[in-house]
């Protein structure tokens, strides 16, 4: 499931993108066709091209680190049901399966439901990863897809570092007491705007966290 090496290089001399902050996401200032923009993280972003459909080119922005990290990472992981399969590599890419579905976010977002297997998946699949000696990092609903009822993890990026992180612990808590009572089945949309507001208010909690902690 390889892109043949012609697609790769001219993508590579065209595509533009770049971190203007380390705190939010990439930006892309230029696309060539027919590729289409899947996402984008802080340090990198997805594409797709049509003659590919099965798997996706994850492209690390100019001075942001961490790939090699992430290869690394993917070795130690294998072959998963719950995570991407690393194809090809290149200097400042990954070619990775492509899983589909929808984020938690995404759901959130136009009221898809999110059943209780889709989050205990999730949780299995960072106990598998801690059994092959990584650090699940970064686990966030936008990090997390739904496919069929089914949780999978797309984000392995920061599963190197060895930091206890969070986010899915506060997440997998607000479902349980907030989500799954009051949401799951009223099928629900809620608002980007609320959403972004509760992902900066989410990010101010965990500094004042830490800061009264420290």
């Amino acid at each position: 499931m390889k892109i043949a090496q012609s697609v790769l290089e001219s993508f590579l001399q065209e595509v533009k993108l770049e971190s203007v902050s380390p705190e939010d996401p990439v930006v892309v200032f230029h696309l060539p066709k027919p590729w289409e923009l899947v996402g984008t993280g802080n340090y990198a972003g997805v594409f797709a091209h049509p003659d590919y459909p099965d798997v996706v080119l994850k492209l690390y922005a100019p001075g942001r680190p961490g790939i090699e990290q992430e290869k690394q990472v993917y070795e130690k992981l294998g072959e998963s049901k719950y995570f991407p399969i690393c194809y090809q590599t290149g200097d400042n890419f990954l070619v990775i399966k492509r899983i589909r579905g929808h984020s938690l976010f995404d759901c959130v977002r136009y009221g898809i439901p999110i059943p209780p297997q889709a989050i205990e998946d999730v949780e299995a699949a960072m106990a598998e990863a801690r059994a092959k000696g990584l650090h699940p990092h970064d686990v966030h609903g936008k990090n997390v897809m739904m496919y069929q009822g089914r949780g999978y993890l797309i984000d392995v990026s920061d599963y190197y570092k060895p930091q206890e992180d969070n986010k899915w612990r506060d997440l997998r808590k607000a479902y349980y007491r907030f989500y799954l009572p009051f949401m799951k089945d009223r099928g629900w949309k809620v608002p980007l705007w609320t959403l972004d507001g509760i992902r900066k208010g989410y990010r101010l909690y965990r500094k004042m966290r830490r800061l009264f902690s420290s």
